[in-house]
């Protein structure tokens, strides 16, 4: 393929040793905060959720024969359905609830093995997948610039407390990785993410925004508090915890099949349709019944990933692969643990702003290179509602506690305008089938 000129480590390279160690600590770091925030959120263990983040990335890398580079952190989406399962019976609940998300993943994986995906590359053309990629990266732009501005991100918009120490640290970051991807050349030329996070994380210390007390006061070795059934607590069914966590997939499901494409277009190669879609999902599942199995938050693949790849042009799956060992690792050690928590937001929001805003230009850029004409009405109408009800927040509420929204709902309302608008073009529905056209009509 005609991108692949540029690519420095490919799916199936194996690495250099010091290429390797600096390329997975740089995907660690990369998926750290989000993955970290979710358990802190939600009244869970971080140290389990790295533990749990690994294991699920090395289950996915397995089920999808080494051909996939994806890394799996926790899920945002699953953020108030595990409150709301830990209200109705504490987080023992909450596990069981998540476990049964993920066999709704295989079962869907299942679906897709038997029927095929021709169907769906029909209901997902450029013109309805280009949108809903641009509204992944877009939807993340909030968390990334609360994170640069606020001393407390996370805090209800109403008691968020803006900081100019914050925001300098945050622009202090984004500008030194923003260099060292445009002007740095060989081996640091490789880990813009990690020399911005390094720079970064000394500014703010600087600046008075670093707290080491909890690097003083953890042991070196640290054994998280496992919930393993069976062993910790008796799993006990229950259809109202069933009912708040399984439609949830719906949400992640979708997530996974834009990440999927904006993986395909950054890499260069069909993952869809090798190693397959139902790989990818089976995938995504059984890291999502990892994590609830040992009392972790659901796993997803990360765009934040995505984005330090399309950055260094790196897609071997064996630095993914030493990322998740790594992230095991720091889940039992716990100096280090507390020394990865102490990064300020700050930083991680000044690195967010430049991954987040990768996924966006992705969907634009599939846009451009499919020749989507939005002179033609039907497309402009398709592609505007999907981006106003995805990046204005629209929701359906399903339950109490639980909504489509978002992202979710604008792929699917983009896809029922696709099926009903006429004008529809045949094979319009595969991306991949008019890279091609376009390449032969080129030649």
């Amino acid at each position: 393929m005609e991108q692949k000129r540029d690519v420095v480590l490919d799916i199936r390279d194996v690495p250099s040793p010091g290429q390797w160690i600096t390329l997975s600590l740089q995907h660690l770091f990369a998926m750290f905060g989000a993955t970290v925030l979710v358990p802190f959120l939600v009244g869970l263990s971080p140290g389990i959720a790295l533990i749990s983040s690994g294991l699920g990335t090395l289950a996915y890398l397995l089920v999808t024969k080494g051909q996939i580079p994806a890394y799996l952190g926790s899920s945002f989406a699953f953020i108030s359905p595990i409150i709301a399962a830990k209200a109705l019976g504490g987080p023992e609940s909450a596990m069981i609830g998540c476990f049964l998300a993920g066999l709704v993943y295989g079962a869907v994986a299942l679906v897709i093995k038997k029927i095929g995906l021709g169907w769906l590359m029909n209901i997902l053309p450029p013109v309805v997948v280009g949108p809903v990629i641009i509204v992944i990266g877009l939807g993340l732009a909030g968390t990334a610039v609360n994170m640069a501005m606020y001393e407390n991100p996370g805090a209800p918009a109403g008691e968020l407390v803006y900081s100019t120490t914050h925001i300098t640290v945050a622009l202090i970051t984004l500008g030194v990785t923003i260099v060292c991807s445009m002007f740095l050349k060989g081996f640091l030329g490789l880990i813009p993410i990690l020399i911005g996070i390094i720079t970064g994380y000394t500014a703010a210390f600087f600046a008075g925004i670093v707290d080491l007390s909890g690097v003083k006061e953890a042991a070196w070795f640290q054994m998280p508090e496992f919930m393993i059934p069976f062993a910790t607590y008796t799993p006990v069914f229950s259809w109202e915890v069933a009912l708040i966590m399984i439609p949830v997939a719906i949400v992640t499901l979708a997530e996974h099949i834009g990440h999927q494409m904006v993986l395909s277009k950054v890499v260069g190669r069909n993952f869809i349709e090798k190693p397959g879609l139902h790989r990818s999902v089976m995938g995504d599942g059984v890291g999502i019944m990892i994590g609830s199995l040992i009392g972790g938050p659901p796993l997803t693949s990360y765009g934040e990933n995505i984005g330090v790849m399309a950055i260094t042009r790196a897609f071997s799956v064996y630095i993914i692969g030493g990322a998740a060992v790594t992230a095991i690792c720091f889940g039992f050690i716990g100096k280090i643990s507390a020394l990865i928590s102490s990064i300020p937001s700050a930083v991680m929001g000044g690195i967010s702003i430049l991954l987040f805003g990768i996924i966006a230009s992705s969907g634009l850029r599939m846009l451009i290179d499919n020749k989507v004409d939005f002179g033609n009405n039907r497309n402009l109408i398709i592609s505007s509602v999907i981006l106003v009800i995805g990046v204005g927040g629209a929701f359906v509420k399903l339950s109490d506690g639980v909504s489509l929204s978002g992202m979710a709902l604008a792929a699917l309302i983009g896809v029922l305008l696709n099926i009903i608008l006429p004008g529809r073009e045949k094979n319009s529905g595969n991306m991949f089938e008019t890279e091609k056209k376009n390449k032969i009509n080129a030649a």
